[in-house]
C-alpha cells in the first residue's frame, strides 16, 4: 500500500483578518497552460467497440490543460484535465513520476483528470482490449501515447512557469440533462420526463472552481458534472458536451481557460442523444450552470491546500482457473479473447493474476471545501454517499482521476450486475468483477484521508 499524506501551511487567524475587506484570499498564485492533443493523423478512437476503422478528422481540438497553484505557504500543486476517454496506471505512473521529477510534486498534489470523452483517440494501454487493432495500428497508438505523455509534461511545466498572484473561490450551481441510464431505456426518456417518471439516482450538481488574476479577470475556470460523455459515437474526435462547455465559457471569458474534471457519472447519460446538436446543447446548458456561479457571488478560499493520496489493494471476487483462462482464449467472442491472452501473458510474466488491484484514492482540502478524486469509471452512488455523510455543500467527488482501470460499482450496482457491475470488466481487461468489499474499502479509504485533511495533515 502507498500512502503519501502532505501537511500544507494554514493561514492564522491574524492573516485572514489581513487579507483585505472583501474577504480575498492573498497570498495565493496561479498559472495556466494548454496543449493540443488532437491526433494529426487517423488513430483508433476510444470508447465504444462498435467502430470498425480509424478517425476521420475532428470536430474541434482536443486538449491537455494544466492550472499549477502555489498556496499561502510556497507549496505547489497541480490540477491537469485531459480530452481523453482514460489513461491507465503505467502512463498515469510515468507522467506522475516525470512531474515528481522536474517540479517535486508528490502524487498527492498532481491530478490527472479525464473527460471521458467517447470521441477521443485510444491512448496507452486503456481498454485496449476493446479494439481489433493491428500492428500498424498498435504503433500508431504508441506513437501518439509518447506525444500525449509530452503534451502533459509540457502544459504542466508552462503552468508551474507562469504562477502569479491570485485569489480562488468556489461553489455550486445545477444542470439536470444527466439522467440515469441503468433505470430508464433510453428511447423512452423524453415521455418519461415528460411525466415526472424518470428513475434512478443521479447528481445534477455542478461545483465550480474559480481562479482571478490581481486585475479581477477571471484566469480560470473548473468545473465538474456527474454524466458520461457520450452524446456522439462518430469517427471524428470532440470533446463531446464537455467540449462544447469549455468552448463556450473560454468565449464568455476572454483570457480564461475552462476545465472540465468529470463527475461521478458512471451510470449516467446525456439523454436524448447521437446528434453535434444535442452535444452543443448540453454543452451550452453546463457553461450557462457555471456562468451563473461565477457570476454571482462565490466561496472565498484564502486557507492553503491540506492534501492526501492513498493507494488501496482493491480486491476482486475469486478469480479464473488457468482452463477457464485458455478456454476464453479460443472464444469467438473478440473481447473474450483478447482479455484471456492479455491475462495469459501476465500469468507467464508474473507467475500469477493478482487479487487486487493498486486502487487510487486522494483528497484535498481547500478551505471548507472537501474534494475527492476516484479512479475509474465511478457510480453515482459514491458522490451522492460522500456528500450525504461530509455535507453536500461542502462536497466535490470527482471520478475518471489519475487511473481509469475499470467501472467501479457501489455494492447495490455490483449485486444488481450488468455491465457497470460485471461485463464491463471484459473490456478493460481485467479477470473478474470486483469483490463486494468493493464500496466498503473506498469509502474506508476515503474517511481516512478526508479525516486527515481535516486535522491538517
Amino acid at each position: 500500500m502507498r500512502r503519501h499524506v502532505l501537511r500544507w501551511a494554514v493561514l492564522t487567524a491574524l492573516g485572514l483578518l489581513a487579507g483585505g475587506s472583501d474577504g480575498r484570499g492573498e497570498g495565493w498564485k496561479a498559472g495556466t497552460a494548454k496543449v493540443a492533443i488532437t491526433p494529426r493523423s487517423p488513430v483508433w478512437m476510444a470508447g465504444y467497440g462498435s467502430r470498425d476503422r480509424p478517425s476521420e478528422g475532428a470536430v474541434h481540438d482536443l486538449w491537455a490543460k494544466a492550472l499549477g497553484l502555489e498556496d499561502p505557504s510556497g507549496k505547489k500543486c497541480l490540477v491537469v484535465t485531459l480530452d481523453v476517454c482514460g489513461i491507465d496506471r503505467a502512463l498515469s505512473r510515468r507522467v506522475r513520476d516525470a512531474i515528481k521529477k522536474d517540479h517535486g510534486l508528490g502524487d498527492d498534489r498532481v491530478v490527472l483528470a479525464c473527460s471521458h470523452t467517447h470521441c477521443g483517440p485510444v491512448v496507452g494501454e486503456n481498454l485496449l482490449t476493446m479494439y481489433p487493432l493491428d500492428e500498424a495500428q498498435r504503433r500508431a497508438v504508441a506513437e501518439y501515447t509518447a506525444s500525449f505523455e509530452r503534451a502533459i509534461r509540457d502544459a504542466a511545466a508552462a503552468a508551474l512557469a507562469k504562477l502569479e498572484p491570485a485569489d480562488l473561490a468556489w461553489e455550486s450551481g445545477r444542470a439536470d440533462f444527466a439522467v440515469n441510464r441503468r433505470t430508464n431505456k433510453e428511447p423512452d426518456v423524453p415521455a418519461l420526463r415528460a411525466r415526472n417518471a424518470l428513475e434512478g439516482p443521479v447528481d445534477h450538481d455542478v461545483p465550480v472552481l474559480r481562479v482571478r488574476g490581481a486585475d479581477k479577470g477571471v484566469r480560470a475556470v473548473v468545473f465538474g458534472y456527474a454524466c458520461h460523455c457520450t452524446v456522439l459515437s462518430f469517427n471524428k474526435f470532440c470533446g463531446d458536451y464537455a467540449g462544447f462547455a469549455q468552448v463556450a465559457l473560454e468565449s464568455r471569458y476572454p483570457g480564461a481557460q475552462a476545465m472540465f474534471v468529470a463527475g461521478c457519472g458512471a451510470d449516467q447519460n446525456p439523454l436524448p442523444r447521437r446528434t453535434v446538436e444535442l452535444a452543443e446543447r448540453y454543452g451550452h446548458a453546463l457553461a450557462d450552470a457555471v456562468g451563473r456561479v461565477v457570476d454571482a457571488p462565490m466561496r472565498e478560499i484564502a486557507t492553503g491546500l491540506v492534501a492526501a493520496y492513498e493507494e488501496i489493494p482493491l480486491r476482486f471476487a475469486p478469480l479464473p482457473e488457468r482452463p477457464q483462462i485458455e478456454e476464453d482464449a479460443r472464444s469467438s467472442n473478440g473481447y473474450v479473447a483478447r482479455r484471456a491472452a492479455k491475462l495469459l501473458k501476465t500469468i507467464e510474466r508474473d507467475g500469477r493474476l493478482s487479487p487486487t488491484y493498486p486502487y487510487p484514492v486522494q483528497v484535498w482540502k481547500l478551505g471548507d471545501l472537501t474534494w475527492v478524486f476516484l479512479g475509474g469509471e465511478v457510480v453515482v452512488d459514491y458522490s451522492l454517499r460522500f456528500k450525504r455523510n461530509l455535507g453536500s455543500s461542502g462536497t466535490w467527488v470527482s471520478g475518471y482521476c489519475n487511473d481509469v482501470m475499470a467501472y467501479i460499482p457501489s455494492l447495490r450496482v455490483l449485486k444488481e450486475g450488468g455491465y457497470e457491475g460485471e461485463t464491463a470488466m471484459i473490456y478493460y481487461g481485467l479477470p473478474t468483477k470486483w469483490s463486494e468489499q468493493v464500496e466498503t474499502q473506498i469509502v474506508e479509504a476515503v474517511t481516512r484521508l478526508e479525516r486527515s485533511v481535516a486535522a491538517g495533515h
